[in-house]
């Protein structure tokens, strides 16, 4: 299938229409067989369902795809060539994706890389160790840019191939301090997916819509660090639904950040403590990947799948926001950043030891003040010395 520049302008406007989630527009088209069919018949199918739907105007489309085109965005449609088969053969996959970079890099075997926001300086050193030598072995490694654990994989891996996954529009970078490092995906042959219109700011309930696409895009999913309630564990918990493998990186039980993490393994997920335990899973489906979707025809709604969007219920199948997921998914608002070089430093420390030189890595201090606060945490009894030159949290701080 390849959509006329006019079909994808009418699959635009019906995606873009208010109470118009991806099982409602695939509902649609099955039923009307085109989108303009769908957007002329959806006023009066939605009255009799006692509700109201406004089809998005013509114009509000053609400016989004203007707007699209001086970014250089493309919009790939389910069930075309160039959209990826892995996240084609989700159950609530997108109608239609924002893709900016090179389309070819979700084409190609994928795994997705997903942590802590506040992570520590030896979950951030893992990660890069682990995100470059899966590179490295011809896997493209999937995240969702977020602080963190996120941000150090798609770095890690710009040479052998990253995407991005963003919860709110292309144009609306969240965190906003990570513009540059989609500049860098970019130029280094990356691509960055977005499903949200232009110019949306991503709310908390965007996050696990975004989360979903991170794992359906992917073979499997490595969550790194993850407390009980992170965000993390929503992706690794979309991976199991979609039929995919979950991999966690196991943590000291007395480090909060390792609490998810530790439960997905003693919930059956396979422990990672280096590349081999990735790829001896994932080579097998490398070659085949997942087992692509058939068009846009119906497909089993998975027992207990949450739903994510506020959708028209025109035949009984749509749902809305679970409230769980959405307080999991937490507000957009960004972490605040710790106010002193003490709080910075105990921030990216954990029980597993770590070298001066990784901490100001991580920190963002220079070495001269790390040593020095390092000295001062000692002396108070926060942090522990190792014989390897290493430093890690006091088990009693």
């Amino acid at each position: 299938m390849q959509l006329t520049d006019g079909q994808r302008l009418d699959w635009l406007r019906l995606i873009r229409t208010d109470g118009i989630g991806p099982r409602t527009f695939r509902g649609l088209i099955n039923r009307f067989g085109s989108a303009a069919a769908a957007l002329d018949a959806l006023p009066d199918l939605t009255k009799r369902a006692g509700k109201r739907a406004v089809p998005s105007s013509k114009a509000a489309a053609e400016r989004e795809m203007a707007a699209a085109a001086r970014l250089g965005i493309r919009f790939l449609a389910m069930g075309e060539a160039a959209y990826p088969k892995a996240l084609h053969a989700t159950e609530t996959a997108p109608p239609l994706i924002a893709v900016r970079g090179d389309p070819a890099a979700l084409l190609k075997p994928s795994v997705a890389i997903v942590g802590s926001r506040n992570a520590s300086t030896a979950g951030l050193a893992f990660t890069e160790r682990l995100a470059r030598g899966l590179g490295e072995a011809g896997l493209v490694v999937v995240s969702g840019l977020a602080r963190g654990i996120d941000a150090r994989a798609h770095k890690a891996t710009l040479a052998t191939g990253t995407v991005a996954v963003l919860a709110g529009g292309q144009d609306r970078i969240y965190p906003e301090n990570h513009a540059g490092l989609v500049e860098e995906i970019v130029g280094a042959g990356g691509a960055v997916v977005a499903e949200m219109p232009m110019g949306w700011v991503p709310r908390g309930r965007d996050f696990p819509r975004r989360n979903r696409i991170i794992s359906g895009l992917s073979l499997g999913t490595v969550v790194v660090e993850a407390a009980r309630r992170s965000g993390s564990l929503i992706t690794a918990r979309f991976a199991l639904e979609q039929g995919r493998e979950v991999f966690a990186v196991p943590g000291s039980p007395l480090d909060p950040r390792a609490e998810g993490t530790n439960d997905l393994i003693r919930e059956g997920a396979t422990l990672v403590g280096e590349v081999e335990h990735v790829l001896s899973v994932l080579a097998p489906l490398m070659d085949g990947g997942p087992p692509p979707a058939d068009g846009l025809n119906d497909r089993p709604e998975a027992s207990g799948t949450p739903d994510y969007w506020d959708e028209i219920d025109l035949d009984g199948s749509a749902g809305t926001v679970m409230p769980l997921f959405a307080e999991l998914a937490g507000p957009a608002d960004p972490l605040p950043e710790p106010q002193d070089d003490r709080a910075r430093l105990i921030a990216c420390l954990s029980p597993t030891p770590v070298g001066t030189d990784e901490l100001a890595r991580s920190s963002g201090l220079p070495v001269r003040i790390v040593q020095t606060t390092l000295l001062e945490l000692e002396l108070d009894g926060r942090i522990e010395r190792h014989g390897s030159g290493t430093v890690s949290l006091a088990s009693r701080a």
